[in-house]
């Protein structure tokens, strides 16, 4: 109660007017020391520079000694204002005995300093605040000696008298300043604490997230400029919350939703904070629980606590079938909130691919290093004819000109690709009978089907008269499935090809019994060089390109291009080319 700044104020003004009143106690009654003082001295020396007074006291003195003396003091007793608490005082010169006495009488006087120094010759007048009385001490001679002292004393019995009545006055002033301060203190307390306590109120709402309330400004002084600049203060901070908010929501949705996977964990290896992608990256369920451990083989913690900003350390790992780049990066010092952040990439993708680049390289090498072998090698024991037959010569001469085409299929499949990647591909679109070109992709192939001793057969169902696109790349797409499929089947295999029409396009299945296709190898059959059975492909000098080219040209056309099969039981390839391709 007593740390309440009403309080406080309140025994502030109550001590201020008590302190006042005090001093003001004490000068008044210094003064009033001092007026009775100043009395008492100026009566008397108006007596005693009387020369009528002083002429009576000396001749009584010499004449008539001190009984006639002690009668004209008597006399003079108005003069020297004796009555009350002021006494009149004979006193011996020599001894300082007392004469005569207020009521005639001796009494013994103690010899103050006034009365030494009237023994001595001296009018002693001297007055101090702390003696208890006021007294004047006057030699008189007497038969030419110095004989009495005449001697007054003012027991200060006015004084103390007026003391008390300036000190009731004071008291009685005191307690009605107090009572008046009082209320005064209360009144102003009130008008004063009443804002700040609103003010608390206000914060404490403020603190607890209320922002609803504004507080009422009462006055245009310093506190309710305080109360304005608070309603003030209060908005930017309710909006700079709100945005705050915001971009925290924002920043949860993120780190939740982002591709790559973060888990934050402590010094001490506890996790703090994970997303769903760490999560899935790493093949853990929703509801498993996430530990340093799951990176302890690729970073060891120890490793890893050891670790300052702004270093990190990047490792690849392999979780299942994926390839993790894993991020370890500190973050604050050695503080309570420092940590590690571990961020995963998933490059499997990426790691494939350049799998694949270096694969094509080599491949492309491959191919054309074996027939530029080749041609070199029989190219230069033609040079030395003489010891060759007709014969052999013209054998040698029909291997370098299939070793040519060999290489001119494989940069002529190289440049339609990169055709088609950089979008330059020469397309001639026209109408064209899909029965037609069906039938005469059959004829051409009936031959190489009866090479391997296969049985192929063609079913035309209820195909448009004509289709839109370039005949020649679906012709192309249609030799390269249909060659396939007689070279990858045994001998006295089936090879069917089914035509059939939908609303929007046309349907064409190539069916066979052949040797198939392992699961692991039919998502990468489409890529460029891939092949299932590497040997025996060049063995019968495919390239790996085939499937590629057709890919890309139905998804040019806007078609597509799928594969179904069993490994030992056969593929069924189905081409889809729509009605209106390649507007």
């Amino acid at each position: 109660m007593l740390r309440s700044l009403y309080m406080k104020l309140m025994l502030i003004i109550l001590l201020l007017i008590v302190s006042l009143m005090a001093v003001t106690g004490v000068f008044l009654n210094g003064a009033v020391a001092r007026f009775f003082i100043r009395e008492f001295n100026d009566t008397m020396e108006a007596a005693f520079t009387n020369n009528e007074f002083v002429q009576a006291l000396r001749g009584a003195a010499e004449s008539g000694g001190a009984a006639e003396l002690w009668g004209v003091l008597e006399a003079y007793r108005y003069t020297l204002g004796i009555g009350g608490g002021r006494k009149l005082y004979l006193l011996d010169a020599g001894t300082g005995r007392p004469l005569y006495g207020a009521a005639g009488s001796e009494e013994d006087i103690d010899l103050t300093p006034n009365i030494r120094a009237a023994m001595r010759g001296r009018i002693g007048q001297g007055q101090r605040m702390g003696d208890p009385f006021f007294d004047c001490a006057v030699p008189i001679g007497g038969g030419g000696d110095l004989g009495y002292i005449v001697y007054i004393r003012d027991s200060k019995q006015g004084l103390t008298e007026q003391s008390r009545s300036l000190f009731i006055v004071i008291l009685q002033a005191l307690t009605l300043g107090l009572t008046f301060s009082l209320l005064l203190s209360l009144l102003l307390s009130k008008t004063m604490t009443t804002p700040i306590e609103n003010l608390t109120r206000g914060a404490a709402r403020v603190a607890a997230g209320d922002f609803s309330g504004k507080l009422e400004i009462h006055s245009r002084d310093e506190i309710g400029t305080l109360t304005h600049a608070f309603n003030h203060m209060a908005d930017v901070l309710q909006q700079s919350l709100r945005e705050v908010e915001g971009e925290r929501d924002k920043l949860s949705a993120l780190f939740l939703h982002m591709t790559d996977g973060v888990a934050a964990f402590t010094r001490g290896g506890e996790l703090l904070r994970v997303n769903l992608a760490a999560l899935r990256l790493l093949g853990l369920r929703e509801d498993e629980e996430l530990s340093y451990g799951a990176f302890e083989q690729a970073v060891p913690f120890a490793e890893a606590s050891a670790l300052r900003p702004p270093d990190y350390i990047m490792r690849e790992m392999t979780v299942g079938q994926r390839v993790l780049r894993l991020y370890i990066v500190p973050f604050g010092s050695f503080d309570p909130e420092s940590g590690l952040m571990a961020v995963l990439h998933d490059v499997t993708e990426q790691t494939r691919l350049e799998s694949l680049r270096r694969e094509f390289v080599s491949n492309v090498s491959h191919e054309l290093r074996t027939p530029l072998t080749g041609i070199k090698s029989y190219a230069e024991t033609l040079t030395e004819p003489e010891d060759l037959s007709v014969e052999e010569i013209k054998r040698f001469s029909s291997v370098i000109v299939d070793e040519a085409d060999r290489m001119t299929r494989l940069v002529r499949d190289l440049l339609t690709l990169s055709r088609f990647d950089y979008g330059k591909s020469d397309w001639h679109v026209s109408d064209f009978d899909i029965a037609e070109l069906l039938n005469r992709t059959y004829d051409m192939l009936r031959m190489e089907a009866k090479t391997y001793k296969h049985k192929l057969s063609l079913s035309v169902g209820n195909l448009p008269k004509t289709i839109c696109g370039d005949r020649d790349r679906i012709e192309q797409v249609l030799m390269n499935v249909i060659i396939n499929a007689i070279r990858y089947t045994p001998e006295g295999g089936n090879i069917e090809i089914a035509a059939d029409s939908g609303k929007r396009s046309v349907t064409i299945a190539v069916r066979d019994n052949g040797i198939g296709i392992p699961d692991e190898d039919l998502p990468y059959i489409f890529d460029r060089f891939y092949r299932v059975d590497k040997a025996r492909s060049r063995s019968m000098g495919g390239t790996g390109l085939g499937l590629a080219i057709a890919k890309e040209i139905m998804d040019s056309h806007g078609g597509g291009l799928d594969v179904k099969s069993r490994q030992g039981e056969g593929t069924t390839v189905t081409v889809t080319i729509p009605k209106r391709g390649l507007p």
